[in-house]
């Protein structure tokens, strides 16, 4: 399946939660979440039950939605989880988190994780001085993210808009220089992502 191309809004509307796919307007009281809580079309509003399959699928689905994954990406991760030491569904959250595109965004220097992918891959994002333009790459601790100058206004812009929006344990911003950093490996936690991981990994191991 390839990656969704529809009203991100709906994909929460499904979810009865806010995914936080929009920037800002999550943030606002127009959110459609708050407006109609309740899942899009015709018969959304009716009461439905969902199955154990149900379940851990749909919690699979906002996972991949959240950070804006291909079903193919997200299985790739999640195997790479399973092989790595430790808890695997810890380890799945760790490994997305870590993505490029998501530290971009969890630094503030975007609305959305969609905005952040977009800046990494028109190359305005830069690891250690060097121009990484490839929204999957792993960050390590002790990385410095940086954005190019002529990109400077406008992360900004977004800075000031979502001041109320702060960085986890993990990372540290410098505003003025628009410079942040990787202070440590990400924990579980230091994820707030509201996600069941349990209920991934009994998906995939059914």
């Amino acid at each position: 399946m390839g990656r969704f191309t529809g009203a991100p809004c709906k994909q929460c509307r499904r979810a009865k939660e806010k995914l936080f796919l929009k920037g800002d307007k999550c943030y606002l009281a127009k959110c459609p979440v708050m407006k109609r809580p309740y899942a899009p079309g015709q018969h959304g509003n009716l009461p439905t039950r969902l199955s154990e399959y149900g379940l851990r699928l749909r919690e699979k689905q906002e996972a991949k939605q959240i950070y804006a994954l291909t079903e193919t990406q997200f299985k790739g991760y999640f195997e790479k989880a399973e092989r790595a030491k430790g808890i695997t569904g810890t380890n799945l959250l760790v490994l997305l988190e870590k993505r490029l595109d998501n530290v971009t965004y969890r630094l503030g220097l975007t609305s959305s994780r969609a905005a952040a992918r977009q800046l990494v891959r028109h190359r305005h994002v830069k690891v250690n001085g060097r121009l990484v333009n490839i929204p999957s790459y792993q960050v390590k601790a002790g990385d410095i993210i940086t954005v190019k100058d002529k990109s400077a206004p406008v992360v900004k812009k977004t800075i000031e808009a979502m001041h109320e929006r702060k960085s986890p344990d993990w990372l540290v911003l410098d505003e003025e220089k628009l410079e942040g950093k990787v202070l440590r490996v990400p924990q579980r936690d230091d994820i707030d992502t509201l996600i069941e991981e349990q209920m991934i990994v009994e998906f995939y191991s059914r």
